[in-house]
């Protein structure tokens, strides 16, 4: 018990690093930005200036005007993403995460992932609705004579502009045993793709019966640059001595994402080298 004030005091000092860098953060040469493909095979990508009944103007990420003819276009569509003083800063394509837990963001119908935590857990998630997510996977523990099947149902009935509410389950079974686990929890996200706080609460159960007291978690991410995010995860557990603390990486293009971590158990015994590493892949597919 006399340890746990001090990993909570770790975690509102994520939270106090945190905001000072996102403040820090202006949004005000952010802008949404198209993709122009023409008849020729041109690529043209920059910010909408202007538009009428026969051309498009845009500003391209070179600061080149430029005024098209809507004739010679052959697709036209919004880049998932937004222009940085002068770069193409893509969305993260796995921000309905942090490293492991759930954010409170939402997958768009027809949007999904597949992903793998610790190489040994894959897991597969699809948007079923804009508010609608179903996942799932199966572990691949080598040697073990039973694996891990594991279902993660979530709802997100809040999408706001800066902030997304979500709700799910996740069930964790040993198949022939009756047996089961997991959580049921509430998350929100509160922030933009450059920066954003995490917060959710849940009760585990185990053997039909819910513990007594809650899990919080509270997360956080910051973008460092174009194709890099900085991610803390913290999962606190009220009367207990040890607490889970993390902090890592992720780097990531237009669809695949990598994270790299170290969990720190604030609280423990562990002697020697006292991390935990963390490592995730995701692939994500289907409308931006």
């Amino acid at each position: 018990m006399r340890k746990t004030p001090i990993s909570l005091s770790i975690v509102i000092f994520y939270i106090l690093v945190f905001y000072s860098f996102s403040s820090a953060q202006q949004d005000t040469t952010m802008y949404q930005i198209i993709r122009l493909e023409l008849k020729d095979g041109s690529i043209l990508i920059g910010k909408l200036l202007s538009e009428d009944d026969s051309t498009i103007q845009i500003k391209t990420l070179s600061n080149i005007e430029a005024l098209i003819q809507k004739q010679q276009i052959k697709r036209r569509e919004i880049v998932s993403g937004q222009m940085v003083e002068g770069e193409l800063w893509r969305k993260d394509p796995n921000r309905t995460r942090l490293l492991f837990a759930p954010t409170g963001r939402a997958l768009k119908a027809g949007q999904g992932y597949f992903s793998t935590y610790e190489i040994l857990f894959p897991f597969l998630a699809i948007g079923i609705t804009d508010f609608l997510t179903v996942a799932g996977g199966i572990s691949l523990v080598p040697g073990a004579e039973n694996q891990l099947l594991y279902i993660a149902p979530k709802i997100t009935p809040v999408q706001l502009d800066k902030f997304d509410l979500s709700a799910g389950v996740l069930y964790i079974r040993i198949p022939e045993e009756e047996n089961a686990a997991g959580i049921v929890y509430g998350v929100g996200t509160y922030g933009t793709d450059k920066s954003a706080l995490t917060l959710g609460l849940g009760y585990g159960f185990a053997g039909g019966e819910f513990a007594d007291s809650p899990i919080f978690a509270i997360g956080g991410e910051l973008r460092a640059s174009k194709s890099v995010k900085f991610i803390t995860e913290n999962w606190i557990f009220p009367g207990e001595e040890v607490q889970l603390l993390s902090g890592g990486l992720r780097f990531f293009g237009e669809n695949l994402a990598a994270d790299f971590a170290f969990i720190f158990p604030a609280g423990s015994d562990i002697e020697g080298f006292p991390f935990i590493p963390w490592v995730g892949f995701v692939y994500n597919f289907g409308a931006k």
